[in-house]
Parts: C-alpha cells; sequence; structure tokens
C-alpha cells in the first residue's frame, strides 16, 4: 500500500482525508471478509494446513501498512493474511495459495503460513514464533546501505515475543542503528497461555528501553491511535533515528487455530468482543457520527469487498493442483 497522503483532514477531525479514511475503511473490511470467509471454508475440510485469522485485529496492520510503500519490507507471522491484506498482496493470489494450487502466489507450496510477494515487500508469513524478526533487520541493514529511506517491519505476537531470536534482534538493531520496527500484536493469549501468565514486564516498551530502544503502547483497536503512533515511529526510523517497538493491544475474534476450541477464554468473553470490541465498528461509528463518510458509502464499499472475495474462492477452487513434477522446482536458487 502507498504512503497516505497528509492532505487537509476531514473536517480537522482525523489525521486522514476523507479518500484515505475509506481507503482504510476498505482494507479493514478486505481483511475480515477474507477471513471470515477462510473461517467457514476451513471447517468443510477443502483447506489443508493449519489457518490462522486475523479478525478482529484489522485496525492494527491497516493503520500500520497505510504508512508503507512496497519497497518497505514486512516480516509477517503464522497469523499473516492480514498483514499480507494490508500490504496490498492479491487476495486471489492469497486464496489459491491457501488452497494448495499452482496459481497461488508460492505456486502452492507455502500454504497459509508461508505466504510472500517480494514485489510488495511482503517477505513472508512464518510458521516459527519471532523468526521474522532476524529477516526485518537484514533488510533494515539493506534499506540503510540503499540510503533510499526504506524501513523494514517485524511482526510478532505475545508468545513470539519471548523468543530469544526476536530479543537478539531489538539488541542487534539497536547496535548497528536499524530502520527497523518492531510492532508487538498483544492479543492476551499465547495459544492458549495468558499473557499474564507468561511475560514478567508489566509493558513491553519495558523490554525495548532494556535494549536502548523507545516503545510505545496503543490501543489496537483504535485505528486512528495505531495510524498517528506508526506514523511517528515510521518518520523517525526513515531519517535515520534507528529502531523502535510499537506495542498494539489487541484481540482475536476466533481461536489460536481454526479448530481452537478456546476453553481457556472466560464465559461471554466472545460474545463481549463481538459486541463491543469490534475495530470496524468502532471506525465505522465514528467516521459516521463524525458526519465524514454517510453509512451507505461503507455498505457499498462491504458489498465491493464480498464480491471481491466471491472471485478469490471462485478463482482458488477453480485453479490447477501443482504437479509431481513440481516438487523439485523452486527449491534451490542458481546464482
Amino acid at each position: 500500500m502507498n504512503a497516505a497522503k497528509k492532505s487537509t483532514p476531514g473536517g480537522g477531525i482525523f489525521p486522514l482525508d476523507k479518500p484515505d479514511l475509506l481507503v482504510a475503511y476498505r482494507t479493514m473490511r478486505r481483511i475480515r471478509e477474507f477471513e471470515e470467509r477462510l473461517h467457514g471454508e476451513f471447517a468443510k475440510g477443502d483447506i489443508p494446513g493449519f489457518v490462522h485469522l486475523y479478525a478482529g485485529e484489522e485496525a492494527a496492520g491497516t493503520g500500520i501498512m497505510m504508512h508503507l510503500k512496497d519497497n518497505d519490507r514486512i516480516a509477517s507471522t503464522h497469523r499473516g493474511h492480514g498483514h499480507c491484506i494490508a500490504k496490498g498482496v492479491d487476495t486471489k493470489g492469497m486464496m489459491a495459495e491457501i488452497y494448495g494450487k499452482a496459481t497461488g502466489l508460492c505456486k502452492g507450496k507455502g500454504g497459509s503460513m508461508h505466504i510472500a510477494d517480494l514485489s510488495k515487500g511482503m517477505m513472508g508469513a512464518n510458521g516459527i514464533l519471532g523468526a521474522g524478526a532476524p529477516l526485518a533487520c537484514g533488510a533494515a541493514l539493506a534499506a540503510k546501505f540503499r540510503g533510499d529511506g526504506g524501513v523494514a517491519i517485524s511482526f510478532v505476537g505475545d508468545g513470539a515475543s519471548n523468543q530469544g531470536t526476536f530479543l537478539e534482534s531489538l539488541n542487534l538493531a539497536a547496535i548497528w542503528n536499524l530502520p527497523a520496527i518492531f510492532v508487538v500484536e498483544n492479543n492476551g493469549y499465547a495459544e492458549s497461555t495468558s499473557r499474564d501468565y507468561a511475560v514478567a514486564v508489566d509493558s513491553y516498551v519495558d523490554r525495548a528501553a532494556g535494549f536502548g530502544l523507545p516503545g510505545v503502547t496503543v490501543d489496537g483497536l483504535d485505528f486512528f491511535a495505531v495510524y498517528e503512533a506508526a506514523g511517528e515511529i515510521i518518520k523517525r526510523a526513515r531519517e535515520g533515528g534507528g529502531p523502535a517497538l510499537l506495542e498494539c493491544k489487541m484481540i482475536r475474534m476466533y481461536g489460536h487455530f481454526e479448530g481452537d476450541q478456546q476453553t481457556y477464554r472466560a464465559p461471554g468473553e466472545l460474545d463481549d468482543i463481538r459486541d463491543n470490541k469490534d475495530c470496524i465498528k468502532m471506525f465505522s461509528e465514528r467516521v459516521i457520527e463524525a458526519g465524514v463518510v454517510s453509512r451507505a458509502e461503507l455498505e457499498a464499499i462491504d458489498r465491493e469487498m464480498t464480491a471481491e472475495i466471491d472471485a478469490a474462492l471462485a478463482f482458488a477452487k477453480s485453479s490447477p493442483s501443482p504437479t509431481l513434477a513440481d516438487l523439485s522446482t523452486d527449491v534451490y536458487v542458481a546464482y
């Protein structure tokens, strides 16, 4: 996604003007529609491998990625569909990849947890917790030597934040003063383990301070809070200010993976999330109440996204599977 233009904000109320507010909503709705559709399709048994949904977390991925360009790099997690879509990756190619089809972005060989599209700066989702952080350091080092103002962003969850690779990457980025941003998407659970049980510090900002990095915690359900905090951190990195950490406190609407019974959640917790903590509903209510965007305009986008994901699903289901001969291709790189 191209960096958002800081034109005259809508009525002086929001940090974005109306066209960019509609871009933000379209991106969040595209993610939600994609994930809701996968939730239903996975239950049919036609999708191979595991699927981890980003539904409920759209405000964070969108708020961050609206500041990025195609040449900025991101390293994602096993919960990577939202990051892909917010970075501008094609939903047809994504859906085909998740279905293991030859028309997928990785020719059906990566699946949900290893989608990548380097043309969009998406270095890949990753099934290994914390493994994207060193990749982001490498991409940030390359951007620093090129001097092109590029940045690299590593996404981790609250579970991966305890991995040695993540903590070592914070140290490396600080030592080399890299244009790297480390985003901790804190949804409260590392699979089924409460964050409060497994993390000693009260805030991930404390972790950043231990390595000499600035950090900030924001409400990850508030698109505008994420957008403004991410904008400042990314601008600082582009200008040579070095790495930083952004903690987004957020909520996932589904289990850690599809099939997770979520018995670790409190009674009524899921209903409360749907009714009172839906980041897209919160965004919609704010822009409608402010009179900047009409409900009809948002509903038109809803229909547009439904049609887009319908087409992506039809494309994936009708696409051919990889052949036996494909097993030995894309294995080695010839230099």
